[in-house]
């Protein structure tokens, strides 16, 4: 039988609280923080204390569903009558379903419709929490950047319910940021957000078919923000010495005087700026400030031998730098005929992990680089009085990645006198490191096939478009190096009207 009731629950006697006789039972008399007076029921405990029964604010509506089964649903109402109303609602409902007016699909997406969409995108990035992409949970970034860019569309779309959400109104959006001049690939972040979320919501019956599945998708190729370019073979042999040299350098900085229309307060020196042709002076005078303290100089020698080694296995593998950070000693098989680093799934980009194959003189700073680890672990275990290690363990990191490494690699550009922005405005960071890679694979006359698969790209298309740099491809000797069909034309033409002879 369809009723509406009001939930009760217990809770301890209020403070000052007195047991009075009123209507022909006990109750319990007390002043909320107003000073109103309450009457409510009394009960005993399971310690055999006495509570107070207490009601909730709103009314529960109890029914049967299509199945006979007894549901309870709360309906928000503080009135009697209009949760009355809204049982009704939900027997009428039941009643369709019964006689096949709608479906049990059709009745969830009904009630699902009613809901607030911040309920919704709640009840989504919980999905996402739980969801696995390929052996790999989705990170907390990610989900902290699609709750903020679905917040964002949300609230400037004004969209209530599931039902606001329209094709019209998003693309009014786009178009609306791209006037703002938010760029085609964030926009195209924005929109993926949403057309998931809506996606979801098909999948899991709150939407018959999504609005936005004909969204039109902005031209990122014809509004590049971040355009990269790649390193000559120069500028990586100065990005390296820079990278080795300049955390020492950095203490063997000379002092200059400050003009006086410089000079800030009482300071009038300041330290000389690092230039690359100053590099291997400025690490010869800080080991000689730095001799009395060998265990902080050799520190910042293994930094410089660290961090160059990471541009190199960058350049040299196209690594990304989440990829590189995530290598342990464990995964590297230097002794295997053709060496290589096993990405594993979880780790890479596609989610289906890789071998990364290994150079051999790449190979051998690797070795040194690992032996010099040991060594310092060892040192810390006799210090520690622990037993000395034989080996690294698996899980050992094979490089220190700093979370600050993007401005760790702008300060390596400048002393090694590379520019970070070209006249084209094309940019030098991190990730160029990897355009460098490709570049560099096309410039060694690698097969476009092969380079696709170094580069672990999913499309041929995206290795010889994206992530190789014309500029430093010889195109002129390319097309010196075609034959000169004018001369011959000309020479079949002469041929073919020259005058027989009789």
């Amino acid at each position: 039988m369809a009723t509406v009731f009001r939930k009760t629950y217990t809770q301890h006697l209020p403070k000052g609280a007195k047991i009075v006789q009123r209507q022909g039972k006990k109750m319990a008399l007390w002043l909320d923080a107003k000073g109103r007076p309450h009457y409510d029921d009394v009960t005993v405990g399971r310690k055999g204390k006495l509570k107070i029964i207490r009601h909730s604010p709103t009314w529960t509506a109890q029914y049967r569903d299509a199945d006979g089964n007894t549901v309870f649903e709360g309906t928000g109402c503080r009135d009697e009558q209009a949760a009355r109303h809204v049982l009704a609602k939900l027997v009428q409902r039941v009643e369709h379903i019964k006689a096949g007016i709608i479906t049990p699909q059709q009745y969830r997406m009904a009630d699902h419709a009613d809901r607030p969409l911040a309920e919704h995108v709640e009840d989504y990035l919980e999905h996402l929490k739980a969801k696995t992409v390929r052996g790999r949970r989705v990170s907390a970034k990610h989900r902290e950047n699609v709750k903020r860019e679905l917040t964002r569309v949300v609230g400037d779309c004004r969209f209530r319910r599931l039902g606001d959400i329209t094709r019209d109104a998003m693309e009014r959006w786009m178009n609306a940021r791209e006037e703002d001049g938010m760029g085609a690939r964030t926009r195209n972040t924005y929109r993926s957000s949403i057309v998931a979320f809506c996606n979801w919501c098909v999948e899991t019956d709150r939407m018959a078919t999504s609005p936005l599945a004909k969204l039109c998708v902005a031209d990122e190729r014809g509004d590049r923000r971040r355009a990269r370019r790649a390193l000559t073979q120069d500028e990586v042999a100065r990005l390296l010495t820079a990278a080795r040299l300049r955390p020492l350098a950095e203490f063997g900085r000379e002092t200059i005087h400050r003009p006086a229309k410089d000079r800030k307060g009482r300071r009038t020196w300041t330290k000389a700026p690092l230039v690359f042709d100053d590099l291997e002076a400025a690490a010869a005078r800080a080991r000689a400030v730095l001799k009395d303290n060998p265990e902080f100089l050799e520190e910042l020698e293994r930094v410089g031998r660290e961090r160059a080694l990471a541009y190199r296995i960058m350049v040299l593998t196209g690594l990304r730098k989440g990829e590189l950070a995530s290598l342990t000693a464990g995964q590297l098989e230097l002794d295997a005929p053709s060496p290589f680093a096993e990405l594993l799934a979880k780790d890479e980009k596609a989610g289906r992990g890789a071998k990364i194959p290994l150079r051999a003189d790449l190979v051998a700073e690797i070795r040194e680089h690992l032996a010099d680890k040991l060594g310092c672990l060892q040192t810390d275990a006799r210090r520690g009085g622990q037993p000395v290690p034989v080996r690294l363990p698996a899980a050992t990191r094979l490089l220190r990645v700093p979370r600050d490494f993007v401005r760790i690699l702008d300060r390596d550009l400048a002393v090694a006198g590379i520019a970070k922005t070209d006249d084209r405005g094309r940019r030098v960071d991190i990730h160029a490191l990897r355009h460098t890679f490709g570049t560099h694979l096309s410039l060694a006359g690698v097969a476009p096939r092969v380079a696709q698969a170094a580069m672990r790209h999913s499309t041929l298309e995206l290795t010889m478009n994206v992530y190789t740099d014309p500029q430093l491809l010889d195109v002129a000797g390319a097309i010196d190096s075609l034959p000169a069909f004018s001369r011959a034309l000309t020479h079949t033409r002469s041929a073919r009207i020259a005058p027989t002879r009789a």
